[in-house]
Parts: structure tokens; C-alpha cells; sequence
């Protein structure tokens, strides 16, 4: 039997015994927002590794524009 629905399992740890049922809209709902949340702070997280690298390339650059060396440049940072 395929259902759309997600499925929820719950086991009661002093018996052993496990249940399978469909998730509550509350549950689905729940389950939405974190996957949404998770996402965002993903991108959040994404976007400050970008801009910390691009400031570091961007250093790196005015330095060597400062006449330094590559090795020096690399000993700074």
C-alpha cells in the first residue's frame, strides 16, 4: 500500500514494541519549518564562507599589489 503521507514510527522502549502511522498535520507541518529552517541556515552558512574567502582573496590581492611576495603574503595570513 504506497501513500503520499509521511510515516511516523514510534517505539516504546520498555516493551519493544513499535508502531507505524501516518503523520498528524502538526507533525507534517513540524517536519516542513525544520527542513525550511535547516535550508536557511545552509545558505547562511554558504554566504559567509563565500564572503570570508572573498575577503581573503581580495587581502591577498592588495597585498601583493603592495609588492609583497607570494611566500610573504602567505606568512602574514
Amino acid at each position: 500500500m504506497a501513500t503520499d503521507t509521511p510515516m511516523v514510527v514510534e517505539v516504546d522502549c520498555s516493551t519493544g514494541e513499535s508502531i507505524t502511522r501516518p503523520m498528524t498535520a502538526d507533525e507534517i507541518a513540524a517536519q516542513e519549518k525544520a527542513a525550511a529552517d535547516f535550508a536557511a541556515r545552509q545558505a547562511e552558512e554558504e554566504a559567509a564562507a563565500k564572503a570570508k574567502a572573498d575577503a581573503l582573496a581580495s587581502a591577498q590581492a592588495k597585498l601583493t599589489k603592495l609588492g609583497l611576495t607570494a611566500d610573504e603574503v602567505a606568512a602574514i595570513l
